[in-house]
């Protein structure tokens, strides 16, 4: 039963004997008083404990030895929220805001424990009052969905809406986006809808907007201030800067990676600083050059899918390679050592790729540097085999890319060519 969802034995009884249901808000009595949200229980072999949500967001267990009485003090039943409708004022610039799910969309699900898909965009902007000081917000849903669970195929449908207002009289566009995945989308996004007449900010969060310790609605208003106010084209990623709250960075969107788990400050532009800051709602420019380098708005959104990311590691079976050939796989992106390089073994399944017609590509696995594969002798084998050396390109973006490469290209030879060539400030200088 979802209503006491966890609960067993001297825990559960206690609860029917109060008529306390996961989700109510109670009251505890016992050596000391907590009133929280009643979770599920996930220690299914523990029926010596109730969970309680706090309103500080953090959770506490409490010993039923311990528990001299529990109030419930308002049911779980979900009422529907009454959104504030914001007039529209002329004097602002309008923005779009889409939101594709994620954390920064999600509530906590208090039956379930789990966070969860619940907010539209149209919500979202109603939850964040501020947003109608800044900008004029309309707000559409392309999907709910948690970022992990993004396609090819969505970030297609991303960029084939954002292509519909290339023509509009918006100032700039949002994307509330999962963090799990939000690099890959980003890059996707710069490649196929290279030069986008406007910016274009994705933005998510840590935690969820209804917890206290949320970095939603600070993420969000700055991605609204910045695409309004930057002057620039570009697909960037807005996020805390820092653990405080008064400093978010704006990333280019083929330059970020997700580096921590949890931390609201997870995204770092890799080799660099990030293009903007937003201090006090002052924005300080530290991108040196144009973010896309053909200024001419032309949208390739196709891709091919046929793509493997292959991180090398000590004892890598060979036949891994051979069974990525034989399953009809027309690129590998190898995420090399140091300055891109993969054992011995792997030579001949390399030269059979090669033979096959793959497009082969060199990445490092380490954090910042670039591909330099004529220093060793390893190298210059890879080389010679046809292993294309990406420069600084971080891996996840190279696979990205070349996935759109495919999708664009004729051949291997006009997919090299795309791979090198320097579209939305993949390899910097």
């Amino acid at each position: 039963m979802s209503e006491y969802r966890g609960y067993t034995g001297r825990s559960l009884t206690l609860l029917k004997d109060c008529k306390a249901k996961v989700g109510d808000t109670v009251r505890i009595t016992g050596e000391l008083t907590y009133t929280g949200i009643l979770m599920p229980r996930y220690e299914y072999n523990d029926d010596e404990h109730i969970v309680l949500k706090l309103k500080s967001g953090y959770n506490v267990g409490i010993k039923i030895n311990e528990i001299k009485k529990i109030e419930v003090l308002s049911s779980n039943e979900i009422k529907k929220e009454t959104l504030q409708s914001h007039p529209k004022n002329s004097l602002l610039p309008k923005v779009l805001l889409l939101s594709t799910g994620g954390t920064i969309a999600s509530k906590i699900d208090y039956r379930t424990g789990g966070v969860t898909p619940a907010l539209t965009a149209s919500e979202l902007h109603g939850t964040i009052p501020e947003l109608s000081e800044i900008a004029n917000i309309d707000t559409e849903v392309l999907f709910s969905e948690y970022s992990e669970n993004l396609l090819p195929e969505h970030w297609k449908k991303i960029a084939e809406k954002l292509d519909s207002y290339a023509k509009s009289d918006y100032k700039g566009i949002i994307i509330a986006h999962g963090t799990d995945t939000m690099q890959y989308t980003a890059s996707f996004l710069s490649f196929a809808l290279a030069a986008f007449p406007i910016p274009i900010a994705l933005v998510g969060s840590q935690r969820s907007s209804d917890r206290p310790s949320s970095d939603a609605t600070l993420n969000l208003i700055s991605a609204v201030r910045f695409v309004i106010e930057c002057n620039v084209r570009g697909i960037f990623v807005v996020m805390h800067h820092n653990e405080s709250d008064d400093l978010i960075a704006c990333h280019l969107g083929t330059r970020v990676r997700k580096i921590h788990t949890s931390k609201r400050s997870a995204f770092q532009t890799i080799g660099g600083d990030p293009a903007f800051l937003i201090l006090d709602k002052k924005i300080q420019k530290n991108l040196e050059h144009e973010y896309f380098k053909n200024k001419n708005y032309s949208p390739k959104i196709n891709y091919d899918a046929h793509v493997v990311l292959v991180k090398y590691y000590p004892g890598f079976d060979p036949k891994l390679l051979t069974t990525i050939i034989e399953l009809g796989y027309k690129a590998i992106i190898f995420e090399g050592t140091g300055l891109g390089h993969i054992g011995k073994t792997l030579y001949e399944s390399v030269k059979k790729a090669k033979e096959r017609g793959l497009f082969l590509g060199m990445t490092s696995q380490c954090i910042d540097g670039r591909v330099r594969m004529t220093v060793y002798e390893s190298g210059r084998d890879l080389l010679n085999l046809g292993v294309i050396p990406l420069d600084n390109m971080i891996p996840e973006t190279a696979l990205v890319k070349a996935m759109w490469a495919l999708g664009n290209t004729k051949n291997v030879d006009e997919m090299k060519s795309l791979m090198l060539e320097n579209i939305a400030s993949e390899i910097t200088n």
